[in-house]
Formats: structure tokens, C-alpha cells, sequence
């Protein structure tokens, strides 16, 4: 079986975690994106296409533009609809999209007829998105029976939205963010992958307790809180606190795992809960502080996680630092519920059942 994902950027690194899980079942994959991320994860086959780029500037451009055209919140507004469904904003913005097909189907038919695309047999759709805005390849592939898998991460279905003629052919919806089921009318739950044993966990605590915090964007993580709480206990509590920013995901890794604690977010802009940030630090044991919802504390009642606010982070802190045996319980838990809920090839199994269910095995 041939298997093949199309992607934006990949972004926090689960596209060659996916690519192992499928060969090492003895099939076929290959990941093709459009671009290449800041932190340098591996681009597969990367087309490298103008007029996109998960650049500050053109996020910033992006976000200026919506919030001329649609409300003062722009790219940070959240759709409304079931499921919430992108359109063209103005005339100029639809001309753009059909200027990026048009100038992009230079680099993507060839490469397509040079991989021989079409012969293969399921196709994955990170972000709900294709190569074109107009669904035409997704429509070939439709009209060719092919499974059709779209998943979504989170800012793609709340601030853009489903791309209609996409989500109409679509045999199969997929999402690793909670929030999203009660966005969608036909959107199956899996678990982030991830390849938990790559790290061999330090349980022990370090000489000074040192917290870190890793955030994308600072807004949607509550960062400037948290950052604020951390330099307080710095000086009260004699602890270190690592600001991760800027940084390639394997300088990233290696700060990350020399820690203690790490605080994933609060106040859930950017989405209920935990992603790979949090996965990765589960994986290295490290206690992971994170706020749950009462939904998500339902849905993973086992969890490690200690589910903080804006509230309660800092005493809740405190209590951590003078009692650091409380720390190395959690680390212990967290490494444990990571390989039970997200490991590779754990969710693979998962997502090798919705290929049953589809009538795609």
C-alpha cells in the first residue's frame, strides 16, 4: 500500500514519525510540503512555493489584512459555523488564491506526474488543505475513488475553517485537538504520535528546580503570565526558569530535557489542554503543568498532567518547589501515560483501525 501526505510545513515533526510508522508495516510513504519550517524539521519532499512562508512577516501581513477585512481580532478571530467554513473575504483576497494556484501548478504538476501521485492509494491532508485552494487535485483523486483524509491541528478549522469543496469529498476527518469535535459534524479523535523511546528519562531532581516554558506564540500559550510568575519565584524561591524561543526543534529538545517542570499554557487561546510540546516532555519525565477543561479532564481522566490557571500557577508552583518529591511523582506518571496514550506505534495501530473503518485496507 502506497500512502502519501500533503502538508503546509510539517509542522512540530509528525510527518516522519508517520512515514516510519507506515514503512514499518511494510508499506509505502512519502510527505510532501510546501515550504520549510523556521525550526528545521525535516521538509520531505519540499516543493519550497512562493507566496507562503511560517515567517513573522508574513503571519504579521496575514494578520493585519484580516483585520481590516474581517473584525479587530483578524487571524486570532475564531469562525462560527458547523463546521466552520473558509470563503474569499474580498474580491482582491479570491484573485490572490487564484493567482498562488495558477502560479504554483508550475512546480506541482510535474512533481506530481514525476512521483506518479495519483497511483497511490490514501492520501492524508494536513490542515485540511491540498496544493491548490480550488480542491482540484482533491477532486481528481475523488473522482478516482481514492481514500481522502483530512486532519486538522487547531487554527485551521477555528480561525480559517473547512475548505468546502475539500470537506464535501473528504472520507475521513481526523484531529488531536478536543475542542475541534464540537466544531465538526464528522471529526474522529487521534492521539498525537510520537516516538517515546527516543528518551531515557532522568527522574532525579536537579541541584536548582529548573523550569521552562516553550511557546510558539506567546498569546495563545498565556505566556506573558507565566513568564511573570517564573521570574518572581526566581528570586523568592531560588529556582531557574529557560524562556524557550527561537530555536531549532533540536536545540529546543536539549534545553527541554535538562528540566524539571515544564508549563505547557493556560488560559487556552490556542486550544484545550497539551500538544507535542507537552508529548515531548512527558516523554523525558518531566512534570508537565498544563490547564485541562472539566471536557478534557473527562476524556483523559488517567492524565499526569497538574491543571493550572492564571489563578492558581503560582501557588500551585510553590507547592512543587518545597515539596520536590511531588515532582518526581509526576515525572514518573507522566513517562508511563505518554507510551500508553502516544506512542508511535500505539497510534498507529489507532489510525491503521479508521483505515478498516473506511474500507481503505
Amino acid at each position: 500500500m502506497k500512502i502519501a501526505y500533503i502538508a503546509p510545513y510539517n509542522t512540530v515533526g509528525t510527518l516522519n514519525l508517520w512515514e516510519k510508522a507506515h514503512n514499518d508495516r511494510g508499506n509505502e510513504c512519502i510527505f510532501i510540503t510546501l515550504c520549510q519550517t523556521n525550526e528545521q524539521y525535516n521538509p520531505g519532499i519540499c516543493l519550497n512555493l512562493p507566496l507562503i512562508k511560517p515567517h513573522f512577516l508574513y503571519i504579521q501581513g496575514r494578520h493585519l489584512y484580516y483585520r481590516l477585512v474581517r473584525s479587530k481580532e483578524g487571524n486570532y478571530r475564531h469562525h462560527t459555523g458547523f463546521p466552520p467554513t473558509w470563503y474569499p473575504n474580498s474580491i482582491i483576497e479570491k484573485y490572490y488564491f487564484d493567482l498562488r494556484d495558477w502560479l504554483w501548478s508550475f512546480k506541482v504538476e510535474p512533481m506530481i506526474e514525476k512521483l506518479k501521485l495519483l497511483d497511490y492509494d490514501i492520501f492524508h491532508f494536513e490542515w485540511g488543505l491540498e496544493f491548490y485552494r480550488d480542491g482540484r487535485f482533491v477532486e481528481k483523486l475523488y473522482n478516482l475513488n481514492k481514500p481522502i483524509i483530512c486532519t486538522y491541528h487547531g487554527t485551521d478549522l477555528r480561525s480559517r475553517g473547512v475548505i468546502p469543496k475539500i470537506d464535501k469529498m473528504s472520507t475521513l476527518n481526523l484531529t488531536s485537538e478536543l475542542d475541534l469535535i464540537e466544531k465538526h459534524p464528522n471529526l474522529q479523535y487521534l492521539f498525537l504520535p510520537f516516538e517515546t523511546s527516543k528518551y531515557v528519562p532522568l527522574y532525579e531532581i536537579k541541584n536548582k528546580i529548573r523550569i521552562c516554558h516553550s511557546p510558539r506564540n506567546r498569546l495563545y500559550k498565556g505566556s506573558d503570565k507565566i513568564i511573570s510568575i517564573c521570574q518572581i519565584l526566581e528570586k523568592t524561591h531560588d529556582i531557574e526558569f529557560i524562556l524557550i524561543e527561537n530555536k531549532t526543534h533540536e536545540e529546543t529538545l536539549k534545553i527541554k530535557q535538562s528540566c524539571d517542570i515544564l508549563i505547557d499554557q493556560i488560559d487556552n487561546m490556542g486550544g484545550w489542554g497539551y500538544g507535542m510540546n507537552s508529548i515531548e516532555g512527558l516523554s523525558m519525565g518531566l512534570c508537565c503543568m498544563t490547564e485541562l477543561v472539566p471536557e478534557y479532564e473527562s476524556f483523559i481522566p488517567d492524565h499526569p498532567f497538574i491543571n493550572v490557571n492564571r489563578k492558581t500557577l503560582h501557588n500551585t508552583l510553590i507547592s512543587l518547589i518545597e515539596n520536590p518529591q511531588k515532582i518526581i511523582e509526576h515525572k514518573h506518571k507522566s513517562r508511563e501515560w505518554v507510551i500508553k496514550y502516544h506512542d508511535l506505534n500505539n497510534v498507529a495501530d489507532n489510525l491503521y483501525n479508521y483505515y478498516e473503518s473506511i474500507g481503505a485496507l
